[in-house]
């Protein structure tokens, strides 16, 4: 699927970024402005440190607080490999919130990476 924004018809929404060296989670993201199918990129480097790995999913919340796992939105495993993936979520299947989950093992591991939602601006 290409994505072409056209006149800002796209919004976009970090999740998380950074360079990690242990398990983090991203701050809410809130999707009221999106409508449709959206994208959600994971784009990380290659890990660093001994036998690191990455596996990082998709959390969603009704009030920005309590987040739980959306089934089926989990991110192929990341370990010594740069990895750009993309999982699709349906802004009318999921709450109010979505916030990305890593977690991170490995001797030392380290992992420069950005999660962000791609979609489709709610028209009025």
């Amino acid at each position: 699927m290409k994505i072409v924004d056209i006149h800002g018809e796209l919004l976009a929404s970090n999740l998380i970024a950074g360079t990690y060296t242990a398990d983090a989670t991203g701050a809410g993201a809130d999707l009221q402005g999106y409508q449709g199918v959206s994208k959600v990129v994971l784009n990380s480097g290659a890990g660093g440190g001994t036998a690191p790995t990455l596996d990082a999913k998709i959390q969603d919340s009704a009030d920005n607080s309590t987040f739980a796992d959306i089934p089926g939105k989990v991110f192929t495993q990341v370990t010594g490999n740069a990895s750009i993936q993309s999982l699709a979520i349906d802004t009318r299947a999921v709450k109010r919130y979505i916030r990305a989950d890593l977690t991170i093992t490995g001797t030392s591991p380290t992992f420069g990476l950005a999660v962000t939602a791609v979609g489709q601006k709610q028209i009025m």
